[in-house]
């Protein structure tokens, strides 16, 4: 048997993967229960079984990345495109949010939500592994838009999420394509100038690719979070990440 000394001097192999069949889907489910149970004390549909588990993810493409020397799944995201969402009649966004704008979008759009990654390997090489696979979901797919929600923890009641959020509206409101009204808006608070709130690592990781938010974030209770509605146009996309996500033919 491996002990935690030996795999501490393993380097990790990451390598990404299509969760295709029933039970790589719970284990997706397991390991979205484990990061948002313990870091949100998320209420969580399926809870009872140790998985997070709702009606979205049948329709879902879901996406991951596995440590090959351990066998486990450490990362993972849901994508749901504009024909799944027709057919169930909304987006998963839709449900904390008022889209202004989403029908006369140019082109596919494809949502992605549940992201989340193992807290031992929260780092850039997971989220590049992760983000590789999801550009090329997007260039089979042919999608021009990406969007999806990005959660702030709401613990504090709100001081972290307003502090943030005066950063992103200075650097990356935009509303010119899409709206995003919020239907449960978060508390309005008024922060001190010298309160200093990291941004969390997923929606730093948004910014970098070149999303914009689309209006003032959603308070969802069950998770504790105030979800920021983000939009990335493939056009758009930092040139670094540009050679990832290919322009659509």
């Amino acid at each position: 048997m491996t002990n935690k000394a030996d795999n501490a001097t393993q380097p990790r192999r990451l390598q990404a993967e299509r969760l295709l069949d029933a039970s790589a889907l719970r284990e997706a489910q397991a390991l979205r229960y484990r990061v948002f149970s313990s870091e949100f004390d998320a209420k969580l549909k399926g809870a009872e079984q140790g998985l997070d588990m709702d009606d979205y993810d049948i329709h879902c493409q879901h996406i991951g990345v596995r440590d090959l020397s351990s066998g486990q799944l450490v990362a993972t995201t849901r994508l749901l495109d504009h024909r799944a969402a027709a057919d169930l009649g909304r987006f998963y966004s839709e449900e904390e949010f008022s889209l202004h704008g989403l029908l006369q979008l140019e082109g596919p759009v494809l949502e992605i939500g549940r992201t989340c990654v193992d807290a031992a390997y929260r780092n850039g090489a997971t989220i590049a592994v992760l983000w590789s696979e999801l550009a090329e979901v997007l260039n089979q797919g042919g999608y021009r838009y990406l969007m999806g929600c990005a959660s702030i923890p709401m613990q504090d009641g709100g001081v972290q999420a307003q502090a943030i959020m005066q950063r992103l509206r200075d650097r990356y409101l935009c509303t010119e394509h899409l709206r995003a009204e919020p239907k449960n808006p978060i508390p309005t608070l008024e922060v001190p100038g010298n309160v200093i709130a990291e941004m969390p690592p997923l929606l730093k990781a948004y910014m970098r690719l070149g999303a914009k938010i689309c209006g003032e974030p959603c308070w969802d209770e069950d998770f504790q979070v105030a979800d920021v509605f983000i939009l990335l146009k493939r056009d758009e996309l930092c040139p670094r990440y540009a050679r990832h996500f290919k322009a659509a033919v």
